[in-house]
């Protein structure tokens, strides 16, 4: 009885069990639809709002890229039109102008007419006036005018011949009392005019390369082989775009010729390092005493003198790396001794004499940049020390007026250096006036304690100064250089401005044995 009730019991609870769960399902369906609806129609709002958005936001770009696009068309329009304006005024100016000209040449052409007819009117005046005055001359002289004319000119023939007569005997006189004076005039002006020319010295030279890469490897890495070829010769090297070459820039000739045979050798041996390049620098500075040994020997074989010391000689190579005024004073010396020999031939005194006076003359210049005193002390002390005879000295003393001539060979010495430094295109003062301000300035620099050496550069607009490690720290440098400046800015009158640039260098060498 049990398990009947339990079973009716299932039977009539399982219906009701389904129907509620089956109305509580479609009731939650029911929900989840409704709430899926209402989320569709919200996303489609705001879609809507969004295109609406969007819409708007394009229509206002649209009126705006219209109104830019308006505005710079009204802009060239109104530009173009400024422009044709300004075209049609200049038009109309010319239009003026050339109206005015065109009235003024008529105007001119019109007077000119008038002039021209009142000038032939004039003509045929004076010429009926000519006739009339020939009429009225043969009539008062009874001589017809060809007659007159024969007359006239046999007249003239007559005095002609007396007065050419007495010319001619005046001239030759003359010419006999002048014929000396003229002869040693005419010397001097042959020997002027078969002097050598000399091309005025610069302070720039150019060596070749044999290609651009080469530029690269003078550089050297972070720039230490042009460091230290500026550093060892005292001269600027120039590397720009200038194809294939290297320019050396330096006033003193003789640094500027070191450095060029180093780097020449530098170039065609190939190995460029610090190392080498101090060795190669060594090397050119022998080599150029030597050429100048060898360049004082070949002046005195083309002068004719023999005898002279050799200190003299090496003296007198060394001046071909000196310029006076812009005149290379070794050639100077060779002429004024040629000079100084013609000279002395024409007035009959010691020839030999005379050339040995006028090729030493000017030999304190080959050390007066670097003992103090003029040229002319310092050769009468080269010439007395190295033996020279009395004659020489005094010439040497006297060719610039210093003291009296006490022969006439020193007399002869000074005209002929007259005679070589004033012919035209011997001399020339700007050159000289500047190597001078860059020697005075190495000078001022070189004054200082603890200066090892210095370099003038970039042509007097930097000077370049190498200090003693040991004596100079990295402050002193700060104030030596200030120190410098002031000590130029007193002493100097230069145009612009000058850079000091100080430079301490110290250096460590050992061997691996």
């Amino acid at each position: 009885m049990t398990i009947i009730a339990v079973i009716a019991t299932i039977v009539i609870v399982a219906p009701i069990t389904w129907g509620l769960a089956t109305a509580y399902r479609k009731k939650t369906y029911e929900s989840k639809i409704g709430s899926a609806e209402e989320k569709s129609r919200e996303i489609i709002d705001e879609a809507l709002k969004t295109a609406e958005t969007k819409k708007r936001e394009a229509l206002l770009e649209a009126k705006e890229e219209s109104i830019r696009t308006k505005n710079e068309l009204d802009k060239e329009t109104k530009e173009r039109r400024a422009e044709l304006q300004r075209y049609e005024r200049r038009v109309l100016n010319k239009e003026e102008n050339l109206d005015k000209k065109s009235e003024t040449l008529e105007r001119r052409e019109a007077s000119l007419t008038a002039r021209e007819e009142n000038l032939s009117r004039k003509l045929a005046e004076a010429e009926e006036l000519q006739n009339k005055r020939q009429e009225e001359l043969e009539r008062i002289s009874g001589l017809t005018s060809e007659q007159a004319k024969e007359y006239l000119l046999k007249s003239v023939e007559d005095d002609v011949k007396h007065d050419t007569a007495r010319m001619i005997k005046d001239m030759e006189s003359r010419a006999r009392e002048e014929a000396e004076k003229k002869a040693k005039e005419y010397v001097v002006t042959a020997i002027q005019r078969c002097a050598a020319d000399h091309v005025a010295e610069t302070t720039v030279s150019v060596v070749q390369l044999p290609n651009d890469e080469m530029k690269g490897r003078i550089i050297g890495r972070e720039g230490r082989n042009i460091r230290t070829l500026e550093t060892m010769t005292g001269v600027e090297l120039i590397i720009d775009d200038t194809p294939e070459a290297v320019v050396l820039s330096g006033f003193d000739p003789v640094r500027r010729e070191v450095a060029r045979i180093a780097l020449e050798r530098l170039i065609v041996d190939g190995r460029i390092h610090p190392a080498r390049i101090e060795e190669m620098v060594e090397k050119a500075q022998k080599e150029v005493e030597v050429n100048m040994r060898e360049d004082g020997e070949a002046a005195t074989l083309e002068v004719g003198i023999h005898g002279i010391h050799p200190e003299l000689v090496k003296l007198l190579g060394k001046m071909k790396f000196r310029t006076s005024y812009g005149q290379n004073a070794l050639k100077h010396s060779i002429e004024v001794a040629q000079l100084s020999g013609l000279l002395a031939a024409e007035i009959g005194v010691d020839v030999r004499m005379a050339k040995r006076a006028g090729l030493l003359h000017d030999i304190g210049k080959s050390i007066d940049h670097e003992v103090e005193g003029s040229h002319v002390k310092l050769g009468a002390e080269l010439c007395r020390k190295y033996k020279e005879t009395a004659t020489v000295i005094n010439a040497v003393e006297s060719h610039h007026g210093d003291v009296e001539p006490e022969s006439l060979i020193s007399c002869i010495v000074q005209a002929a250096d007259t005679i070589s430094a004033a012919r035209p295109g011997a001399r020339r003062e700007t050159l000289e006036t500047y190597t001078n301000r860059l020697k005075q300035l190495e000078e001022i620099t070189d004054s200082f304690k603890g200066v090892d050496k210095s370099y003038a550069i970039q042509a007097g607009r930097e000077v370049r100064v190498m200090v003693i490690p040991e004596q100079i720290n990295d402050d002193d440098m700060v104030l030596l250089a200030r120190e410098i400046s002031k000590k130029i800015e007193e002493s100097m009158e230069y145009p612009g401005q000058i850079r000091v640039n100080v430079i301490r260098e110290s250096r460590v060498t050992d061997y691996a044995k």
